[in-house]
Order: structure tokens, then C-alpha cells, then sequence
């Protein structure tokens, strides 16, 4: 029987890199794809794609494995990039890696990895798939703290076909120690936690070369100011730290972000009681149901608003196949307009929308 291909996304991490080593010793004809999809370089003056493409050949010559490199900045700056800086400016707070799963690894890359003679490919997402009548089913991954399917809610039907995902019932720990006994070259390299494919970096100044800070006051809850923001693109809801305000006198306690008025440029905080973050409910909307949408209009599950958040549960009204209404069990603290919703019932994932409002 012929070895089928799969075309490895290639990162130049441990995570992708054990991911081709497993996939070689079970057979597979294995090709590493390294995509560079941010040409600027970092804080220091290094271009980190540079440093990673090193560690993909020196992994790549080690197995023995044929390895490429695709240029998709052009793609991620129109198709993640745009929206990202369109969201911020909006006020609410993106997630850029969601799209860049949606918009980049599982959309040109697939194309770009058939065109090699790929019959497959694969990543080193901690997650897995699992085929039923209904579809191809997202599963969480055996390593619940690294579990990736939040950042995977976008996937199509067509995308997640012909996926394979090796790590899915590995624990972090089991992928550094295949690492170290086969001597990669990334068996210590820490894992990036940045952005995706910007970087680890100085937000606040990354993000001035693209959109012009416009400072304004800060507000208590009275209307007093209490002090002046750098520009409310650099705040979150539920934010603590880096507020530049001090405590109040006879009181414990933090300020916090509470919430932000683009039209007067005005910054709401409170001090000490968090009660008012907790909110009943939200909305979402670009729903992506994995594998469909289903028969019940409403129905009771679990649910993420942040990736590695404990899941909640909740009760879904589904008002048209794309946007659905999710009340909470528990009052839930900071759910943050832009961040995406994400739906699980026991180790599947239902899919996920964007948050587009929040009921108090």
C-alpha cells in the first residue's frame, strides 16, 4: 500500500516539530511547511521568522524530511492583521489568533500544502477530530491546560478535513521528553506567547505604529476624574494593572476597568467592588457550529469566553444558524465584547462566535 503524505505546519517550535517525528514513525511521507506571515522585524532588531526557519531545518535535517517556506504576509495582513486593528479601534478587544486559524493555517496553507502533493496535513494543535454521521467532530485534547479547540472554533467542515493532529493525547510533558530523547533541536525552547505570528513584544508600542493614541481622562464611578489614559485601544474590561492610579484612602482594593466611552474618549473605572464586571448574559454572533448546528433551539452546555478558562455552563438560544443568546448559570466576571464564546459538551467543541453584547 502507497505512504500516504502529509504536509507538517512547521513553526520552529516543540510542539510542530514532535508533531513530524511521531507522524514519520507511523509511516507517513512527511513534508515540513514553514509559513512566514509577519515580515517586520522584532524590538530588538532580529527577525524572530528567521530564528524559527533555523530551528524548522536543523529539526527537518534531522529527520530527514524535505521542508519549504510560504510567504502569506500578504493574506494575514488583509485577512487578520486588518480586522485586528478594525476591532481595537472599535474598542473591543480581538483575537487574532482565532482568525489566524480560520483565515491562514487552515486556509491557504492547506491549499499551498496540496500543490506539494499533500494528501493530508497536520499541526501541533493540542486537540484531535472524530468522524460521525453528522460530521467531523472537534475533540479537546488529553492535556486539558494546553488544550487548543478555543483557537480552532472558526473551522469549517472542509477545513478540518484531512487533519491530522498527533498531539492530541499527549501531555506537554510527553512531547518535551520525545523531544529530548530524539535531540531536537527544540526539545528546550520555551513556547511562544504572543501574539500570533507578531510576537512576543511591547504591545502598547506595537500597536502605536499602526493606530494614533489619543489620550482622555479617567473617570470614577461618581464622575470624578481620578487620573488620564494613554489611549482606551490599551485597556480591557476588568483591567488592574497598568491604570497609573493609586489606592483610596481607607479602602482596599484595586481600581479596575469598567468600562469604555469611545465618543467622549473617557475611560470608566471602579475601586474595590467587582460586582458590577459580573454580567447574566451575552450575545454572539458569526456562530461556526462544529460539525452542524442543532436540531434543539435551546439547550443547556458548557462554555468558555477565554481560552484556558474553567468552563461554565449555560443555556444556548439559538436565534438564527449564525447568532445565538448564552445565559449564564453563574453571573460571569469581564465577558468582553470581540473575545470569542466558545460551546463544549463533554470533549467536544461545539463551535463559537464572537461576543457582540453583554447583559448585566
Amino acid at each position: 500500500m502507497e505512504k500516504k503524505t502529509v504536509v507538517v505546519g512547521m513553526s520552529g517550535g516543540v510542539d510542530s516539530s514532535v508533531a513530524a517525528l511521531l507522524l514519520k514513525q507511523q509511516g507517513y511521507n512527511v513534508i515540513g511547511l514553514f509559513m512566514r506571515n509577519w515580515e517586520e522585524t522584532g524590538e530588538n532588531g532580529a527577525c524572530t521568522a528567521e530564528e524559527d526557519y533555523a530551528d524548522v531545518r536543523r529539526v527537518a535535517s534531522l529527520l530527514d524530511i524535505p521542508y519549504f517556506t510560504v510567504n502569506f504576509a500578504k493574506e494575514y495582513m488583509e485577512r487578520v492583521f486588518s480586522y485586528f486593528l478594525a476591532e481595537y479601534k472599535a474598542g473591543r478587544t480581538p483575537n487574532p489568533d482565532v482568525l489566524c486559524n480560520r483565515e491562514i493555517k487552515f486556509a491557504p496553507f492547506k491549499a499551498y500544502a496540496e500543490k506539494l502533493g499533500g494528501d493530508c496535513i497536520a499541526t501541533g494543535h493540542y486537540c484531535g477530530t472524530r468522524r460521525t454521521a453528522e460530521g467531523i467532530c472537534l475533540r479537546k485534547a488529553a492535556d486539558q491546560d494546553k488544550d487548543q479547540t478555543y483557537f480552532l472554533n472558526q473551522l469549517t467542515q472542509k477545513q478540518l478535513d484531512g487533519v491530522l493532529f498527533p498531539l492530541q493525547d499527549l501531555q506537554k510533558s510527553e512531547v518535551r521528553a520525545i523531544a529530548r530523547q530524539y535531540s531536537l533541536a527544540t526539545a528546550k525552547k520555551k513556547d511562544s506567547t504572543g501574539i500570533c505570528f507578531i510576537g512576543e513584544r511591547n504591545f502598547r508600542k506595537f500597536l502605536q505604529q499602526y493606530l494614533p493614541a489619543m489620550p482622555g481622562k479617567i473617570v470614577d464611578t461618581n464622575g470624578k476624574e481620578v487620573g488620564e489614559h494613554i489611549g482606551l485601544m490599551y485597556y480591557t474590561l476588568g483591567q488592574r494593572r497598568g491604570l497609573g492610579l493609586g489606592g483610596v484612602p481607607g479602602e482596599e482594593g484595586r481600581w479596575f476597568v469598567l468600562k469604555k466611552d469611545l465618543e467622549h474618549n473617557i475611560l470608566y473605572v471602579s475601586h474595590g467592588d467587582e460586582s458590577p464586571l459580573y454580567s447574566a448574559a451575552c450575545t454572539a454572533e458569526g456562530f461556526n457550529w462544529i460539525p452542524a448546528m442543532p436540531a434543539e433551539k435551546r439547550f443547556a452546555c458548557n462554555a468558555r469566553f477565554r481560552h484556558r478558562q474553567e468552563e461554565q455552563k449555560v443555556f444556548v438560544t439559538v436565534k438564527d444558524p449564525t447568532h445565538v443568546r448564552i445565559e449564564f448559570e453563574k453571573r460571569q466576571r469581564a465577558v468582553t465584547e470581540g473575545q470569542f464564546a466558545v460551546l463544549y459538551r463533554g470533549d467536544l467543541c461545539l463551535g463559537g462566535g464572537a461576543v457582540s453584547s453583554v447583559e448585566y
